[in-house]
């Protein structure tokens, strides 16, 4: 979407500091980019009901949403809304995106259990855990669900589908 120039974030305003810690990264990026960014809040299934008929009354070219539990448990909901808004619409992990949502790019879910595993062994182990590293997520997927892309009438370019992990078709 070379064009678009305004964008929402949908963020959950229980999610105490981490929807600063988002807030403030999409707007540095999207200051670098030149881009509006209009921020919407939603907490309840009603309030993404609501935040959806704001997209569409603000008119912005895509939304990103925020990596919550909350919002992953309602992702059958938040695609449905974005598919009737035709709403491109971004979220960090695979789940969202095999419901229908356009594209995802996040730490791989699974590759985080499994460090945790191996934290959690090397802690049976004996270890101290005031010792043990702090280990930051080294493995990250993106994915694009190209039925959503034709349904949206978006050309995703063979660059781009070539750097995907996985192509939803």
């Amino acid at each position: 979407m070379p064009k678009a120039s305004r964008f929402a974030v949908l963020v959950n305003p229980s999610t105490g500091v981490a929807i600063d810690i988002t807030l403030r990264a999409v707007q540095e990026a999207a200051r670098a980019l030149a881009l509006q960014v209009t921020v919407l809040k939603a907490s309840t299934p009603g309030e993404i009901d609501a935040a959806f008929e704001a997209l569409a009354r603000e008119r912005v070219d895509a939304v990103f949403i925020q990596a919550d539990g909350f919002f992953a448990s309602r992702r059958v909901q938040i695609a449905t809304l974005a598919a009737r808004e035709r709403m491109p619409a971004s979220y960090a992990s695979r789940e969202m995106v095999e419901a229908g949502l356009l594209m995802a790019y996040g730490t791989n879910i699974a590759d985080m259990f499994r460090q945790v595993g191996i934290y959690t062994g090397t802690i049976l182990h004996g270890a101290r855990p005031a010792d043990l590293p702090v280990i930051q997520a080294t493995k990250f997927e993106f994915i694009i669900n190209l039925q959503t892309a034709k349904s949206l009438r978006l050309d995703i370019s063979p660059l781009l589908l070539a750097r995907a992990d996985e192509v939803i078709e």
